[in-house]
């Protein structure tokens, strides 16, 4: 007998909009890998749909009447893990929403489509959907609050590479929460808009021990600093003219992302050897390609594992061409980089004498 097709997965979309909920079952029917099954104009509709229909994956606005989708979403998590996708606007109150979601336990975010831009509204969300219902649910934040940056760390001089998409907000967290003030110049490319990432950024300088900014052409990297590509119209690199720097490249999307995460990797290849390179929770493959020139050229280069991915895409696709060398649960990520970039006792000794 031939192979059966797998079923569609269900979804629900919540969203006051009446405009806004035909937007999304348009971009929806006509893939076969999804099956919309109902609609639900507020939180409280909401809950009685996913009693009835008991979706796989549930679109979710952030501003409704009655209960805002931050809300509900916070007793959602606590009492249905389920998986979530938030669809805010990408105004700057939109996007710190669409973060805080992300933290509370949303698989990813998308933006909604601005005026005169409807026929390519939703380009990307059923990938994100289909990804999002085959996801690994987070874990919860206690987990998370509980990450204490490292002490007594001393610096020899490597710079860190890290790559990211679905699911990169709960990692990059607490990787970055185990960062010591001091930590190794670091550079991320995080698949996201670029409201949201300014957002991000925001949020991870309050909560971090080092510096966060997004990145700016002609910055120079600098110990405690962790540096985010800013997306839009660039692409994030590192240029090495003696002194190490940032630069914002223009340039077409690259595996369908911009930030791409192989444009900042390829844009590192002179400064391989004093690199570690680390591919984050995501799907398809953006990274495994750079990282792999990287690896050639002398970079210590991992993945996260399985086990802690929201979704095994990008890790996978490093570690079957062999970019990287092997894979490291997330809460033993920050620890891993940062053994790899200090110096030994023994030179740390050595420099307090002299």
């Amino acid at each position: 007998m031939p192979n059966e097709l797998p079923l569609a997965k269900k979804v629900l979309i919540v969203d006051d909009s009446a405009t806004m909920r035909q937007l999304i079952r348009a971009r929806l029917t006509n893939d076969a890998r999804l099956a919309v099954v109902g609609e639900a104009a507020d939180a409280f509709e909401a809950r009685e749909k996913i009693k009835a229909l008991s979706p796989d994956v549930i679109t979710l606005d952030v501003e409704m009447p009655r209960m805002n989708g931050l809300d509900f979403l916070e007793r959602l998590m606590r009492l249905r893990p389920m998986p979530v996708v938030m669809v805010s606007t990408e105004t700057h109150s939109g996007s710190r929403a669409a973060i805080e979601a992300l933290a509370l336990g949303a698989i990813d975010c998308v933006g909604k489509p601005r005026s005169g831009h409807l026929e390519k509204s939703f380009e990307t969300l059923p990938d994100i959907l289909l990804a999002a219902a085959n996801a690994r649910l987070p874990q919860s934040g206690v987990s998370r609050a509980a990450v204490r940056p490292a002490r007594n760390f001393h610096w020899a001089g490597q710079i860190v590479l890290i790559g990211s998409s679905t699911g990169g907000v709960d990692a990059l967290e607490t990787i970055l929460k185990g960062f010591p003030e001091n930590c190794p110049p670091t550079l991320i490319a995080q698949h996201m808009p670029e409201s949201f990432l300014a957002s991000f950024a925001e949020r991870l300088d309050r909560i971090i021990a080092p510096s966060v900014r997004l990145g700016q052409t002609g910055l120079p990297l600098a110990q405690g600093q962790v540096y985010l590509a800013p997306g839009g119209p660039t692409h994030l690199t590192v240029q090495n003219d003696r002194t190490p720097y940032l630069s914002l490249l223009e340039s077409e999307k690259r595996n369908g992302h911009r930030p791409s995460v192989d444009i900042l990797f390829e844009s590192a290849l002179n400064m391989a050897t004093n690199a570690v390179v680390v591919l984050l929770t995501g799907m398809g493959r953006d990274g495994a390609e750079g990282m792999m020139l990287l690896r050639r050229a002398g970079a210590h280069c991992f993945a996260q594992d399985k086990e802690t991915s929201t979704v095994f895409g990008m890790p996978r696709a490093a570690l079957e061409i062999g970019a990287a060398s092997y894979s490291v649960a997330l809460e033993k990520i920050a620890p891993e980089i940062l053994r790899r970039c200090a110096q030994s006792p023994a030179k740390v000794r050595k420099v307090g004498e002299t």
